[in-house]
């Protein structure tokens, strides 16, 4: 559940005293009502208190709500007059601010995370990724990437005070997400647990009340629930859902001062644009990212952003064939390589870049000389990317296909499909879409051998196992 913004609902207050009902009473009718309609409740007094606080429950709980009163007071009670909304069709707009005052930015993000999640799902998994839409949000936070004042007094809202406990379930809700996620994609349980997490505890804390110190903790654990709900939505290959989650958790992320945090949310909003061949789009927030974090990120993480740039780049050079790309990929990469050198143990490197090794670095680098077209190259890192296959099990199946494209590129078919059908082998097992469209670029480079019978067999074996996820 969510508030509906910093005022309390006064309307529900004054008909649950005219029914007489206590918090108790009318929580178990409630949970009778959405019982009827299929949907299973446990509310409880606490949960009335928080409704009467200005929070509300998904549909059709507010129905629930006056149908229990018209219940107690012998008259019908509409939703209006308890002071909630009927489920509304979300616009295609919605999630797309990025607002510059902080109030606004909580209600924002509540409306994305909730409306967004719960209306109309569909209507933006059938919108295309919009490269505009990065272009506010990039800026304003490269102009300004922190708030002066993450704190929300009693005076401002009525939500119960946020302690160190509320925090660390969001932290540990986000570091078993982010693990799920890398073993299994984004259309595993860890996108439900992530929506279910921003929704149902994240935006009643936000609504809550808390001291600055406690705020930015808060904001900051929330975005990064955000950008983990952006990456899971993209990888399923809903693109327009993921920008929306990448440009709440970017605001979020201001709200927290977090350069680090921010800088880490606008690689991946590159990474998207990026691989939806928006190249420009991409290498400006890679850099910016960089720029903006310099001077107060750990290596480890200023190493990251340049290896997304020099994915960028790679990209840029695959697509449009330029030399200065090229050139411009190659430099970032060995930067990349020179920061995450310098990485120690005790840089106090945040939890979400704890994935960001130089056996990662080298998976990245296999697919960055794939577009580059140096198969040489690729096959080199391959040898470095040591990444265990039970953890990273997604990662791996793409670098399957990525260096089986690299062997097609210096034809040598034989091996090509032999990490062709190893690609097959993991991905079949895992729900994601993206990973898919490696599976389709080697599918694409192996047009010259379609004659064989070894190819298209392969071609019949992956349609086949596959298709579950995505066409292919």
């Amino acid at each position: 559940m969510v508030a509906s913004g910093h005022a309390p609902n006064l309307a529900l207050e004054k008909l649950i005293t005219e029914s007489g009902a206590s918090h108790k009473a009318l929580a178990a009718r409630v949970n009778q009502h959405c019982q009827s309609q299929g949907k299973v409740a446990c509310y409880t007094h606490t949960s009335v208190a928080n409704w009467i606080c200005g929070m509300i429950p998904r549909w059709p709980t507010p129905q629930a709500i006056a149908a229990a009163l018209s219940e107690r007071l012998g008259r019908p009670i509409s939703v209006a007059e308890i002071g909630m909304p009927q489920p509304a069709t979300a616009s295609p707009e919605i999630g797309l601010d990025f607002p510059r005052e902080l109030p606004r930015a909580i209600d924002t993000a509540a409306a994305w995370w909730t409306l967004g999640d719960q209306v109309n799902r569909r209507t933006f998994s059938r919108l295309a990724f919009a490269a505009a839409a990065f272009a506010t949000p990039s800026t304003r936070w490269l102009i300004q990437p922190a708030d002066a004042d993450a704190a929300l007094r009693p005076s401002q809202s009525r939500g119960r005070r946020v302690g160190a406990a509320d925090l660390a379930e969001l932290h540990d809700a986000a570091e078993h997400a982010r693990h799920i996620d890398s073993k299994y994609g984004g259309g595993s349980f860890s996108s439900s647990l992530v929506a279910a997490c921003l929704r149902d505890r994240a935006i009643p804390l936000l609504k809550g009340t808390y001291t600055d110190a406690v705020g930015r903790e808060l904001f900051g654990a929330t975005a990064q629930l955000g950008r983990l709900a952006g990456y899971s939505a993209w990888d399923v290959g809903d693109q327009a859902g993921a920008q929306r989650h990448y440009i709440q958790a970017l605001r979020l992320a201001r709200a927290a001062g977090d350069v680090p945090l921010g800088g880490y949310i606008l690689a991946s909003m590159s990474l998207q644009a990026g691989l939806n061949d928006h190249v420009d789009d991409a290498i400006d927030m890679a850099q910016g990212a960089y720029e903006r974090a310099r001077d107060r990120a750990t290596p480890r993480t200023l190493a990251f952003f340049k290896l997304v740039e020099a994915r960028a780049h790679a990209r840029a050079a695959r697509l449009h064939g330029h030399s200065h790309a090229r050139r411009a990929a190659a430099l970032a990469l060995a930067q990349s390589e020179t920061l995450l050198g310098r990485a120690h143990v005790d840089d106090g490197d945040p939890a979400w870049i704890d994935f960001f090794t130089h056996a990662r670095l080298a998976a990245d680098a296999t697919e960055i000389h794939r577009d580059l077209e140096m198969p040489h190259m690729v096959m080199r890192f391959e040898e470095m990317a040591t990444m265990p296959a039970l953890t990273y099990t997604r990662s791996c199946g793409m670098r399957n296909a990525i260096v089986g494209s690299a062997h097609l590129q210096a034809r040598r078919l034989d091996e090509g499909l032999e990490c062709g059908h190893r690609a097959v082998d993991i991905l079949s097992r895992v729900a994601s879409t993206r990973s898919l469209t490696y599976v389709r670029h080697f599918l694409d480079t192996l047009q010259p051998w379609d004659s064989e019978p070894s190819v298209r067999q392969f071609r019949q074996r992956a349609s086949q196992e596959l298709r579950p996820s995505a066409s292919l």
